[in-house]
């Protein structure tokens, strides 16, 4: 999804940041979306180190000079249990850090910012899964972050700022696994859109499959119910 992401964005005349738990991982990313004639920047840090998400947040900051929409789409998803009683408290432990903790701390050093400047754009990654007990601890993780945004968004009304939520669909990446029923491609425009409306409120959920294969002017006449 990330490299579809960094293409469309920097499509659109976006400068790019590229994150990634070490360099390397984004270095092809990087060139590709270079090409189309905008800057990229490229930090690392592993989200489950709170300390290196610091040095992260500070890299970017310092290199970019100003991150003006932020789409929080790292996650880690804990092994299927064919039993789930038997979930060891590590699973939602690990879940929690990378998928909701650290999705917080990047907001709470880059929303300020934003808010100072009156304008931004928050878009963090959740999920669909449900009803299966052998993923809790990731199924629950995205749950608290459902709730981040939501218990947020009445406090950025009127800002400028927004902070939205996006589900990609059950897609085929590392994470989603090969018999996932959607191409990472599909996740454009839809995974666009919430970036790019204006006037638009918080605490939305957008869901990027039911804007797969319409335009992008298409896609954002559809989120504002034209």
């Amino acid at each position: 999804m990330g490299c579809h992401l960094s293409e469309g964005l920097a499509q659109l005349g976006s400068n790019v940041i590229l994150h990634s738990r070490e360099m390397s991982h984004t270095q092809a990313i990087a060139i590709k979306v270079g090409r189309l004639g905008v800057k990229v920047v490229t930090v690392a840090g592993d989200l489950s180190d709170q300390a290196q998400v610091d040095a992260m947040l500070d890299a970017a900051i310092k290199q970019a000079g100003q991150i003006d929409i932020v789409y929080n789409n790292a996650a880690g998803m804990t092994p299927w249990k064919e039993n789930p009683w038997d979930i060891p408290a590590e699973d939602f432990r690990t879940s929690f850090e990378v998928n909701v903790i650290s999705l917080a701390r990047i907001c709470y050093r880059l929303v300020p910012l934003m808010l100072a400047r009156k304008w931004g754009r928050v878009i963090n990654v959740t999920s669909g899964i449900t009803n299966l007990p052998n993923l809790t601890a990731y199924a629950v993780s995205k749950a608290a972050v459902n709730k981040f945004v939501r218990d947020f968004a009445p406090h950025l009304a009127g800002s400028g700022v927004q902070m939205n939520l996006l589900d990609p669909g059950w897609l085929r990446t590392d994470l989603g696994g090969p018999r996932a029923p959607n191409d990472p491609s599909t996740v454009i425009p839809g995974a666009l859109v919430p970036a790019l409306l204006d006037n638009s409120e918080s605490g939305r959920l957008f869901r990027a499959q039911d804007y797969a294969g319409l335009s992008l002017p298409q896609a954002l006449e559809k989120a504002l119910g034209k």
